[in-house]
């Protein structure tokens, strides 16, 4: 209960915050959000579902490497679970997706802990691509120049520490790390997660131009950074708009802040395509059962022939 309180009051002061900046540009902002094609939002949103099924794929291959052997569509089903609730928060997302895939397969996955760890390697490859990129940051935030490098550098010594962890003991939630032990696995792994990201790159692109706002794919790569970033503490849905803003708000606060609504919005349709194929998926491969009647039994009902034969 506290952890919902504290994500509806983070909302309300993040909305109420972009409320106080688009004062007097309200006009503004729906012309922007307005600008975008219904074709160029359905391809934002066949982006994001794209990246939502990379990012599961990437999952699979983790778990697998953990052990487990549970299939990959009601892995992917279990997914769609997370993304829902990664519309509200990333943690409840995480949760939700380690619960339902326990839940829909407890014999076929890692316990609790270790399937919580197989999250790990894909979180270190996403984290490692944005030091990669976040010299993009270096403007926008006043950061000095040696930040994207030294940040690069930490993180290659956080894989190179899981990496060592793994050869030494593999017992437990640290079986949830073997996918960075295999350099088959961890190579498609890191291939899926980047697909994924790539995705959401693009996608920030797409809807920052739909709303006037001329940025390049570096910008885009920003907006999603903060995004990752702001994911993380309780601002509810509210996390696109502040996010381009807290990047691009030069470039006009009404462009960005559309912008950042179609993110959300496109965001949260492909997690429910997402979500309603899931649905779709389980009840169509639910074996059906047809109910049997049997016929009641008593002291006036006696054993006799079978239709068609004498008792003799």
């Amino acid at each position: 209960m506290r952890r919902k309180l504290v994500t509806v009051a983070g909302t309300l002061l993040t909305l109420g915050g972009l409320a106080v900046v688009l004062a007097g540009k309200w006009g503004q902002l729906a012309h922007a959000a307005v600008g975008a094609s219904p074709w160029l939002l359905g391809a934002a949103v066949a982006l994001h579902l794209g990246s939502l099924v990379a990012r599961s794929e990437a999952w699979h291959i983790s778990v697998r490497a953990a052990g487990g052997t549970v299939a990959r569509r009601r892995l992917y089903r279990a997914a769609s679970v997370g993304y829902i609730g990664n519309i509200i928060n990333g943690e409840l997302g995480f949760a939700l997706r380690i619960a339902s895939l326990r839940r829909a397969a407890p014999d076929e996955v890692p316990r609790v802990a270790t399937l919580a760890a197989t999250e790990v390697p894909l979180i270190v490859v996403e984290a490692t691509l944005a030091t990669l990129t976040a010299f993009t940051l270096v403007g926008p935030l006043g950061l000095p120049w040696w930040a994207p490098v030294a940040a690069f550098i930490a993180m290659v010594g956080v894989t190179v520490a899981l990496r060592h962890l793994v050869r030494r003991r593999t017992a437990g939630w640290r079986r949830g790390l073997l996918v960075l032990g295999d350099r088959t696995q961890c190579t498609r792994m890191a291939g899926f997660v980047t697909l994924a990201v790539c995705g959401q790159i693009f996608r920030n692109w797409m809807m920052l131009q739909a709303s006037g706002i001329h940025v390049s794919v570096f910008d885009a790569t920003a907006v999603l950074i903060a995004v990752a970033v702001l994911g993380v503490l309780p601002v509810g849905p509210s996390v696109g708009a502040a996010a381009a803003v807290l990047i691009l708000g030069a470039h006009g606060v009404a462009g960005v802040s559309a912008a950042g609504v179609m993110l959300t919005a496109t965001g949260a349709a492909g997690a429910l395509v997402y979500a309603a194929w899931a649905y779709a998926d389980h009840r169509w491969r639910q074996p059906s059962v047809a109910p049997v009647t049997e016929r009641p039994v008593g002291p006036w009902l006696r054993p006799g022939p079978a239709p068609g034969r004498s008792a003799g």
